[in-house]
């Protein structure tokens, strides 16, 4: 998967022409690259698409036309991009009920941390994800409902990926659950994996 390059992401004026029709397009990937996994926690699955859309949007907000500052945009979302091999994912904790939200984070403490969060692919050993570090603060009881996580599969899981059942897993006091992905969800994400 390619890196996201300044010229991919289009000036004000000329992302204005194409939002509509780009925004359609990401809402319709992201909702097969999108993975329940109990009744707070969902995974989007990123590439190339879905975060060159962060990016225009984020720069369409925040009026961002300076080349400097879009590189820094490009720097971080690069960062997110999942590499041959690898399956990168936003992770939301999501709460609807907004009285229940710092009890509910709390609950979610240590998540991002350790072997909460893996893939089971098959027979295949588990493939527990790596956490971006810095969104969550145990000492001070902060955590962030958004993290983002990386899961770097060995060979034999990659090619059983397309043919085998396979779960996403959470382990957490907070959250026991597993949800096996559907056919369309596998597909988007044996893409990824295959580089």
């Amino acid at each position: 998967m390619g890196r996201l390059e300044l010229s991919d992401v289009l000036n004000f004026f000329e992302y204005e022409k194409v939002r509509a029709e780009r925004r359609s397009r990401v809402i319709e990937l992201k909702r097969a690259r999108r993975v329940a996994v109990g009744p707070h926690l969902s995974f989007v699955f990123e590439n190339r698409d879905t975060l060159l859309f962060q990016i225009q949007e984020m720069c369409r907000v925040e009026r961002i036309t300076d080349d400097a500052k879009i590189q820094d945009e490009l720097d971080v979302y690069n960062a997110l991009l999942p590499g041959p091999g690898e399956l990168s994912a936003t992770m939301f904790i999501e709460i609807e009920d907004k009285d229940a939200i710092q009890a509910l984070l709390d609950r979610f403490m240590g998540i991002d941390v350790g072997e909460h969060v893996s893939f089971h692919v098959g027979s295949e050993p588990p493939v527990v994800g790596v956490f971006e570090e810095g969104h969550s603060d145990e000492e001070k009881g902060k955590l962030s409902a958004v993290h983002f996580v990386r899961f770097r599969f060995p060979a034999p899981a990659v090619r059983a990926f397309r043919d085998a059942p396979v779960h996403l897993v959470v382990d957490h006091t907070a959250e026991r659950a597993r949800t096996e992905l559907s056919p369309e969800t596998k597909a988007e994400l044996v893409r990824d994996l295959q580089g």
